[in-house]
């Protein structure tokens, strides 16, 4: 039970790597604010967990929004005072990749969306957590960013989802030191590519050849990104702040 009794809130956990997390962390006994756009399948994965909840697994709660709404931040940390009496921890992982093209061709929209989603919210997340966290003087927080940010050989068609991604990286890391000394580690998760519906899971042709990038030579499964998740929220990590964790298959010794 790495996560007995913590309240921890988790965006981006309709599906993919957010719901694994979910799954997870109530085994191993979090109370879970479960955050994303889609109400529907939050109310599924709430009512999943709460099934199951008794014998130390932890109970959800689920507020639907957008990420990049500063009032939305706010709420979802309301909402996990309320349920559960305070906030111990948070798994920022909402994100998009947005269209893959060149800069020359890509809509200021597309460049401002990614931006919004992958960094401004990070932003907004952290203004809205980290108060909390220091009046009870510990906390952990994990943003999900990703060896595209990292060392991504110069991926095409990637421009604003690597800069928003090495831009999150850079963000954590200023976190990261101004707020140790207050009990507040804040990291940053980097998967390789990861099974899920926004990497093309339900088509055969696309995920043979995003495996064949992997040195190890296939993709992660969801459940493996969510248990460095896991190890980064949990004690097991207690010396660890400011690092930008790779959990990508080797995707960037391959890169370098």
């Amino acid at each position: 039970m790495e996560l007995q009794n913590r309240s921890i809130i988790i965006t981006g956990a309709s599906s993919g790597i957010g719901a694994a997390a979910a799954l997870l962390f109530a085994a191993e006994g979090a109370n879970l604010v479960l955050g994303a756009r889609r109400s529907a399948e939050l109310e599924t994965l709430a009512g999943q967990i709460n099934q199951g909840r008794g014998q130390g697994r932890g109970s959800a709660v689920f507020l639907a929004g957008d990420v990049r709404d500063e009032a939305y931040a706010g709420a979802l940390v309301d909402l996990a005072i309320k349920e559960f009496g305070g906030l111990d921890g948070a798994f920022n992982n909402a994100g998009i990749v947005g269209e893959m093209q060149p800069v020359t061709e890509m809509a200021l929209d597309n460049w401002n969306d990614v931006i919004s989603v992958n960094l401004t919210s990070a932003f907004l997340a952290a203004k809205a957590q980290l108060p909390v966290m220091k009046q009870r003087g510990r906390g952990s927080i994990v943003f999900t960013s990703s060896f595209v940010g990292f060392s991504n050989g110069g991926m095409p068609g990637m421009g604003a989802y690597a800069a928003s991604k090495a831009g999150l990286i850079g963000f954590v890391q200023s976190l990261a030191s101004n707020h140790a000394a207050e009990g507040i580690r804040i990291n940053a998760l980097l998967p390789g590519g990861t099974i899920t519906p926004a990497a093309g899971a339900g088509n055969p042709e696309v995920l043979d050849f995003i495996a064949n990038l992997h040195p190890i030579k296939r993709m992660a499964k969801a459940q493996e990104i969510a248990q460095a998740a896991l190890f980064l929220l949990s004690d097991r990590s207690s010396f660890m702040t400011g690092s930008p964790m790779l959990v990508d298959g080797g995707m960037s010794v391959r890169l370098m």
